[in-house]
């Protein structure tokens, strides 16, 4: 699956990419090895699914997004696919999946909305609600009442 070298290049990445004009060539500094190789094993390791994505993950806070709401949606089954695109493809919405439902919960489409006051959340969910439109049966939102610390998958120090 991965050999040695990858294992070196996902330590070394585990906690972000450097922030700089050319991280894959500063990671392959750290590693001492050529960035155009650093560049290649990334992309097989994403093509083989070991990484899933590579993503900027922004404090909504600290830019000023304060009110965070995950809004749920029981939307037709048929429609779901189609329409979580189309509501994740807003600009406001920060990550949209879809779920099964559960026992007492309806809801199969999620979609994280953030804005600077609950006002502007909610005007976002109205905007979502207009989109749905007659597929959309039941909606609810949950504020987010605190910050949890955001970590990807960290590899075992092997020692």
């Amino acid at each position: 699956m991965i050999d040695a070298t990858d294992r070196r290049i996902l330590s070394a990445t585990q906690g972000g990419l450097p922030l700089v004009a050319a991280p894959y060539a500063e990671v392959a500094g750290w590693l001492d090895l050529d960035e155009a190789e650093v560049i290649a094993r990334i992309g097989a390791m994403i093509e083989s699914g070991v990484i899933r994505r590579i993503a900027v993950a922004p404090n909504h806070y600290a830019l000023g997004m304060v009110a965070n709401g995950m809004s749920v949606w029981d939307v037709e089954d048929e429609q779901a696919e189609t329409l979580g695109a189309k509501v994740g493809a807003l600009d406001f919405v920060s990550h949209c999946y879809l779920r099964p439902r559960a026992e007492g919960w309806p809801y199969n489409l999620f979609a994280m909305i953030h804005g600077p006051d609950r006002d502007a959340v909610e005007a976002h969910r109205d905007q979502i609600a207009a989109l749905l439109g007659g597929a959309c049966r039941a909606s609810d939102v949950l504020y987010s009442t605190r910050i949890l610390k955001k970590t990807g998958m960290r590899l075992r120090q092997e020692g």
